[in-house]
Order: structure tokens, then C-alpha cells, then sequence
């Protein structure tokens, strides 16, 4: 399946059209967030660039683009833990999507083995002895050992 995207207007018609063209930055990437479809957790935040949100659309499941490795990503390639495109939204002026997803596999999405990759939050309540700001894990245990799946 071919894709095309469109192409885009002024602010107003991005805006109030229904034909998706996204816009990809300098570098040719756009903000991906993958939110689980059922619980409505967001579990990840990667970039795409036209390629991937190509691959995306036309198989069902989410493909990134690896700025660390520079290449196109299938998500779960190596782990299992693929995600499959339930629904693929898009902010105002088409500069971020958001993809709501099923995770495929064990149920983890981060690299770490975690459920989600927010698995921390920022503890606002007290500072470290350095004045630095702390981090409580809430994400509970891994659901994969990285150093087994990623032999690393």
C-alpha cells in the first residue's frame, strides 16, 4: 500500500482540513507518543520520520525511526514486544501523532523491561542532600530482563 501524504496549506487549512499532512521538523522527524488503547497510559514517546509513519499505516504496526542508530525501527523487532496500531491521531497542526496501541507480547514497551517507559516520576516533595531533584519508581517490575532479550 502506497501512501501519500498531503500537502500542507496555511494554518488555517492544516487546521480545518481532512487530508493529513504532517509536518516533519528540520530533520525530517515528527513527535510519536504511543498510548495504551485500553487503559489510556502513555507508554512511550519516540520520533517517526515519513518512512516510518508510512510503514505504520500501511502494516498496523508502529515502526520509529532510531536516531541512535539511524535507521528505521520496527518496534519489537528484537523483543517481541511490538505494538499494533489501533487508532492514529494528530494534534491541531499536524506536528505530533499520537498513537493509541496494543501491546503485542509480554505487555512491555520499554527497552528496560518495564511496562512503560514513564516508569518514574519526579518527587516534588524533597530534594537530595545536593539540592538535585529525586525520582520515585512507580512502574513496578520488569517484564523482561534486557540483558537476556537484548544480549547486551
Amino acid at each position: 500500500m502506497s501512501i501519500t501524504f498531503g500537502n500542507r496549506g496555511t494554518a488555517r487549512e492544516v487546521e480545518t482540513t481532512t487530508v493529513f499532512a504532517p509536518k516533519f521538523d528540520e530533520n525530517g522527524l515528527i513527535p510519536a507518543i504511543a498510548q495504551d488503547a485500553n487503559s489510556g497510559e502513555v507508554v512511550m514517546f519516540a520520533f517517526m520520520n515519513a518512512m516510518a509513519l508510512e510503514k505504520t499505516i500501511s502494516t498496523g504496526v508502529v515502526h520509529y525511526w532510531s536516531r541512535s542508530r539511524g535507521k528505521l525501527w520496527l518496534k519489537g523487532e528484537t523483543s517481541g514486544e511490538t505494538q499494533k496500531v489501533m487508532e492514529i491521531r494528530t494534534d491541531c497542526d499536524q506536528d505530533v501523532v499520537l498513537i493509541k496501541v496494543e501491546v503485542q507480547g509480554r505487555g512491555a514497551t520499554c527497552h528496560t523491561g518495564k511496562r512503560a517507559c514513564f516508569y518514574r516520576k519526579i518527587d516534588t516533595s524533597t530534594k537530595q542532600e545536593d539540592k538535585t531533584v529525586g525520582l520515585i519508581d512507580i512502574g513496578g517490575d520488569a517484564l523482561f530482563d534486557p540483558t537476556e532479550v537484548y544480549k547486551k
